[in-house]
């Protein structure tokens, strides 16, 4: 096998591929390193994770003069994902270190005066991802004319994006006489079709064909209806380990209600996808390469871009629109030698897609075994929660939620209102008489006692006294019994000087009787 030093790197260049770790060189390096070096425009076709950066920023950068001037750049890198060109600006940086370089990152979702900033105090490599760095030409921060070596890394995913407009900008920026390197995981007719005429004579480097998948990587799928994938992922989860793993999902929508759930069943995850600003991405890969997240959810635009060691399985929750987007995601794990395993959720829906991905790839997913699942009961709680969701959507029970919600609202403003004026009672019972009054009664008249039937011959008793009988022979007796005193009349003055006292009337405050008191008492005063 041939080693690094046989492919005439310089000594420099050689101590950052100590520093990078590398060994041996792989395929793609070993024969694109060369070419490289001699100055040819090259095309290199290679499986993900098989070191594609460092086969063109070993060569590239070794020997690269510095700007002139201090502008810059002499060498251009154009990605399509921010996590690309960050990935590349970290292997760049270290060759950098050894070859007295400066190397700068433009990409969207941050600020442009500190990107301005870097770029006036001058840059020689230069990555960027192509959104940005048409902004950043329009607004005459960066100057492109005096490049030298052009690298356009994942083309094929940029055209797919809608980035060729861009690019081509980019490329007329450009002189005509640079070197121009084309990296990507598939090279095609239609890639070839549209950005063939940017390289002159180059050289094909292919280690991979359109559809091959790394040897390293073992494939399953498990076919469940949508409604139960949620249950389904939790059991692989805790069955086959829940560190250090990537979850697909087809949208933005779908990605963030996966990662909830997973928060919900006690699993550190994060999402990623285009919706998410750069440092938001930058710190859940960093959280996910340190250990400090198990699991993160991302959709197809990073399929590419997450480079990280180590990744014990990948996910795909939902299948891809396109087959070739399959390859790439399957691609992140069994990385660097490293083995790996993916395994395809496939609901009913989605047979069609299954079929496509399985054509071209050329081989059929075997179904993955999980003994500790239970596909019945999983099922039977995905029916039971979908036909609740149906049953919530019913019009004659969204009607008899409004009805019953109104009535509710009508009590709680009713008792809200009696409530209020009890306080409003108490509180001005209080300041007229010092201390509240719990409730105003109105008193009842007295009781009139029931009396017995009196016997014939009974006689009655005095007014006022001890009862004294009567007797019917004693005329005087009865002349004085019959007697009643007369009630004093006249005003409070006139009793007084005549020496009586005035005595209250009993006022009747029974309900409709207090006005007939007051007017009898009006009377009497006459």
């Amino acid at each position: 096998m041939t080693s690094f030093s046989e492919l005439g790197l310089s000594k420099p260049v050689m101590n950052a591929v100590a520093s990078l770790g590398y060994s041996q060189p792989t395929p793609v390096q070993e024969q694109a390193i060369p070419l490289v070096l001699e100055g040819r425009d090259i095309v290199a076709a290679a499986k993900t994770g098989t070191g594609k950066t460092a086969a063109f920023a070993l060569p590239a950068m070794d020997g690269l003069p510095r700007a002139k001037g201090g502008k810059g750049p002499a060498m251009l890198v154009v990605t399509p994902t921010r996590e690309l060109a960050t990935q590349i600006g970290e292997v760049c940086s270290v060759v950098a270190r050894h070859t007295n370089l400066r190397v700068f990152t433009v990409v969207g979702g941050v600020s442009y005066n500190p990107q301005i900033a870097q770029l006036r105090r001058g840059v020689d490599v230069l990555i960027a991802t192509p959104g940005r760095l048409v902004d950043l030409m329009g607004q005459n921060a960066v100057n492109l004319s005096d490049v030298q070596v052009l690298v356009l890394d994942e083309a094929d995913r940029m055209l797919d994006m809608g980035f060729l407009p861009s690019v081509k900008k980019i490329v007329a920026a450009t002189p005509e006489a640079r070197q121009t390197l084309l990296f990507s995981a598939t090279i095609d007719d239609s890639v070839m079709g549209q950005v063939g005429n940017l390289l002159r004579d180059p050289a094909f480097v292919e280690i991979a064909h359109k559809g091959e998948t790394a040897d390293t990587v073992d494939q399953y799928l498990f076919r469940i209806p949508q409604l139960a994938k949620p249950v389904l992922l939790n059991a692989l989860l805790q069955e086959k380990g829940g560190t250090r793993i990537i979850v697909f999902a087809r949208t933005r929508h779908r990605a963030d209600a996966v990662c909830r759930r997973l928060k919900r069943a006690g699993i550190s995850a994060e999402a990623i996808h285009s919706d998410r600003s750069q440092n938001q991405r930058q710190r859940a890969l960093a959280n996910f390469a340190e250990g400090k997240t198990d699991v993160i959810v991302a959709t197809d635009v990073l399929a590419r871009g997450i480079d990280v060691d180590q990744v014990n399985y990948v996910v795909n929750y939902d299948l891809p629109h396109e087959p070739e987007d399959y390859v790439h995601r399957i691609g992140r794990t069994g990385r660097a030698g490293c083995t790996g395993w993916a395994v395809s959720f496939v609901s009913p829906e989605n047979e069609i897609d299954l079929k496509a991905i399985q054509k071209l790839i050329g081989q059929q997913l075997p179904e993955l075994a999980l003994p500790g699942f239970d596909f019945e009961a999983a099922v039977a709680q995905a029916e039971a929660k979908s036909a609740a969701r149906e049953a919530s959507k019913d019009p004659d029970i969204q009607a008899a939620k409004k009805e019953m919600a109104k009535k509710t609202r009508r009590k709680n403003r009713a008792k809200a209102r009696e409530e209020a004026e009890r306080e409003a009672r108490i509180q001005t019972a209080g300041t007229a008489g010092g201390a509240p009054e719990a409730k105003l009664s109105l008193p009842k008249g007295p009781k009139k006692p029931k009396t017995a039937q009196k016997p014939k011959g009974a006689q009655k008793p005095k007014a006022s006294g001890k009862s004294q009988t009567v007797h019917k022979s004693n005329p005087a007796q009865k002349q004085q019994v019959s007697q009643k005193p007369k009630p004093v009349q006249g005003s409070k003055k006139a009793l007084a000087a005549r020496g009586g006292k005035a005595v209250a009337p009993r006022t009747d405050m029974r309900p409709g009787r207090a006005h007939r008191a007051a007017a009898q008492a009006r009377h009497r005063s006459r």
